[in-house]
């Protein structure tokens, strides 16, 4: 429900279980009063200190820039005054960086508005409502409209922010932030999830000090090394308890999630696109709108922010055909082949898969132009007959008659300085005249902010789409945005690049996923770069780290799945000695970790002992028995191996509570060590269980635990069945 107190000028936006408050001051400044747990009342003024010296302008007009600097703003912005981060920067043509955007109105509305050209959540009217606030410069006839939407049943708020030039002049956008949110500090702690290739979105928790601090990338990718999330905790949270707020962004592109602790002892968290190299040149009539951020708050902990993205994304971001469907068993031949294979090496491994109930080949890099190594053909998108004689139909064809599906990996938004598109089109690449293109694993970027680019690559892709009965699509993106310039755009529009190019993307899988509904599209990005809720919103899956070893992917899966619903997260089993680590891990353990996401192969199936075969077979039964669960379940995260150094353990409960599993993964093993009692969650107190033929009251097995005998051996594991 959302409010407003005419009398006293309040907006109160309320879900289930929170209150976000917001005031207008003075008739001029939108403030933000309170968010939290949900309040009885809307008299909530008092919570912006107005009595308190500097004063609100009208009091003590003299002292503007102090109140400015002092007050809790909605929205802040450069060059009035508030010298904390603003989220909000203009440069008019006489090169002034000022605004001083005042309230004009709202509107409430059922439902939820798309933005344009851009992925975010979505719901009809039933489940949806919307407060628009809208803001006005004078000077530059700036139109701000602040957006905030609820949803049914989840305490949830999502915010964007559209930009209007009602002037007579075009202006500069420099910075345009989706969200901020100003507060008292309680010795907060931030949360950030960073990493680097093969070791993405690792948890890592630190005291906020005085100053900023940041997430951030601006490598034209949301980026392994570091995620568009963060969450301020207080000290005692927990996965069970404590307040949690969170903020991720929905967007792939460059981004900066930043927390500043002032000399008031207030702190200001930010999300929106990072403003290194951006600008924006808005002409009069035109409209900027800024992606869409998520905001979570509990007073419940982790875990419960955790559930409440997960069943926001299920249920409003995700539209895949396949978002509620259990998702074919795939094995995939690059761990297998790497770039040497034909036709006959992928039937043979399609026809051993077939046998043990794998579902789905997909053929992965080298398929193409004259690739047969890293360094040529991307842009190429015809079939390499050298490989694959007659093109894809024969080849799918004869997969299908093993009963299996078929897929093909791409990588559309490169192109290879070695490749008969680049002898065609050199200016098709991302380039600055006059310098030398910066070349990344022998390739270039493709300018996708141009629409021929955008359309050219499309035309070979879908060519190849129709050329046979192809099932699912896994979209590669293996380099970063460097030399930042393009053919297409003028000298005062270069700024405008790195988004443009993202909005390219977003318009070719839109018309991918709109012409090919029947496809499964997986998003990949150098493994996990791109694993963000604005791919989310074109896939239902994303390849979550080239790091195939499972003990690696306990950390990795565990900081997707802190914000990520696990039947997104793309997971294989793979051989050991593993090709990233060389670790050697017990095969069940490998099949047990990838359970946790949408679970598929990456080896040479026609290698695989006997004895490994039939555990393949154990685990695709293990995979159908336990999917719908694990798919549509609750996640709770019980141990983590980061912190107790030996063992790791979460539990997926059905949504009825009626049944559960329990994964654990005994990491290290321990000398002299007693049997470990593991506390589980998610169950009904009231409620009895049967765990391995014993019964249990709900109550005990959340209060006392379950008892797990110690192993001899490291990385070893269980999957425990729990059902009332």
């Amino acid at each position: 429900m959302i409010k407003f107190d005419d009398r006293e000028k309040v907006f109160l936006i309320e879900t289930e279980n929170t209150s976000y408050g917001i005031a207008i001051v003075d008739d001029k400044y939108v403030e933000h009063a309170y968010y939290g747990s949900k309040l009885k009342d809307m008299d909530i003024r008092y919570l912006l200190r107005e009595d308190e010296a500097p004063f609100v302008p009208s009091v003590n007009k003299r002292e503007t820039g102090a109140f400015l600097d002092f007050a809790p703003m909605e929205y802040p912005q450069t060059g009035m005054g508030d010298y904390r981060e603003s989220a909000f920067c203009v440069k008019s043509l006489s090169g002034y960086r000022a605004s001083e955007l005042h309230y004009l109105g709202y509107e409430i509305v059922s439902g939820k508005p798309n933005l344009d050209g851009l992925p975010a959540t979505w719901g009809d009217d039933s489940q949806c409502s919307t407060l628009k606030i809208f803001c006005f410069d004078k000077v530059l006839g700036i139109k701000l409209t602040l957006m905030y939407s609820i949803f049914e049943g989840l305490d949830v708020i999502t915010r964007s922010v559209i930009i209007e030039n009602k002037g007579e002049e075009a202006f500069y956008i420099e910075k345009a932030l989706s969200a901020c949110l100003d507060m008292d500090d309680r010795n907060f702690e931030m949360i950030s999830l960073a990493g680097s290739w093969a070791r993405e979105r690792h948890i890592q928790r630190n005291s906020l000090t005085y100053g900023r601090q940041n997430v951030a990338s601006f490598k034209g990718e949301s980026s392994h090394q570091e995620h568009p999330f963060i969450a301020l905790v207080t000290p005692e949270t927990t996965q069970d308890t404590g307040e949690v707020y969170a903020m991720n962004f929905v967007y792939s592109g460059n981004f900066i999630a930043q927390v500043e602790k002032s000399q008031f002892d207030s702190v200001r968290m930010t999300m929106g696109i990072h403003p290194e190299g951006f600008s924006w040149k808005l002409e009069p009539g035109e409209s900027f709108t800024a992606p869409e951020v998520v905001m979570v708050y509990t007073s419940e902990g982790l875990g419960d922010m955790t559930r409440t993205f997960h069943d926001l994304y299920r249920n409003h971001l995700i539209r895949s055909p396949y978002l509620h469907q259990r998702r074919p068993i795939l094995i995939n031949n690059w761990e297998a082949t790497y770039f040497d294979f034909n036709e006959k090496k992928l039937l043979e491994i399609a026809e051993e898969a077939s046998k043990l109930g794998i579902e789905m080949l997909v053929m992965d890099d080298g398929w193409f132009g004259k690739r047969n190594c890293d360094d040529s053909s991307l842009g190429d998108w015809f079939v390499n007959e050298q490989k694959i004689n007659g093109g894809l139909y024969s080849l799918v064809e004869n997969v299908k008659k093993l009963g299996m599906k078929f897929g093909i990996w791409i990588e559309p938004e490169m192109i290879s300085p070695e490749s008969e598109l680049f002898r065609r089109h050199p200016d098709w690449a991302i380039q600055i005249p006059g310098r030398d293109i910066t070349q990344s694993r022998a390739q270039y970027v493709l300018d996708f902010s141009r629409q021929e680019v955008v359309d050219g690559i499309y035309e070979m892709i879908s060519t190849i789409l129709k050329s046979a009965d192809i099932s699912y699509v896994k979209w590669d993106m293996n380099r970063q945005l460097s030399t930042l310039g393009s053919y297409a755009l003028p000298a005062d529009r270069q700024g405008e690049l790195s988004h443009r190019y993202m909005l390219g993307v977003y318009r070719m899988q839109e018309r991918l996923i709109t012409e090919f509904p029947q496809i499964l599209l997986e998003n990949c990005s150098g493994g996990g770069a791109r694993f963000d809720a604005g791919m989310l919103y074109y896939s239902p899956q994303i390849w979550c780290s080239d790091d195939t070893d499972a003990i690696e992917r306990l950390a990795i899966q565990e900081g997707t799945a802190l914000i990520y619903p696990v039947s997104a997260i793309g997971a294989h089993v793979s051989v050991c000695p593993n090709h990233t680590v060389g670790r050697t891990t017990p095969f069940e353990t490998r099949g047990n970790v990838a359970l946790l996401g949408t679970f598929g192969y990456e080896l040479d199936i026609t290698k695989l002992t006997t004895d490994e075969k039939e555990q393949v077979k154990e685990q695709v039964e293990k995979y159908h028995k336990y999917n719908d669960l694990i798919r549509e379940g609750d996640y709770y995260r019980l141990a983590s191996v980061a912190d107790n150094g030996y063992y790791d353990s979460w539990m997926i409960v059905d949504k009825a509570k009626d049944k559960a599993l329990l994964f654990y993964v005994q990491v290290r093993a321990k000398a002299n060590a007693k049997s470990r009692f593991v506390r589980l969650a998610g169950l009904n107190p009231e409620r009895r269980y049967t765990v391995e033929g014993r019964e249990y009251a709900g109550s005990t097995l959340m209060q006392a635990g379950i008892r797990i005998s110690a192993e001899f051996g490291d990385f070893k594991s269980r999957l425990i069945e729990i059902k009332s």
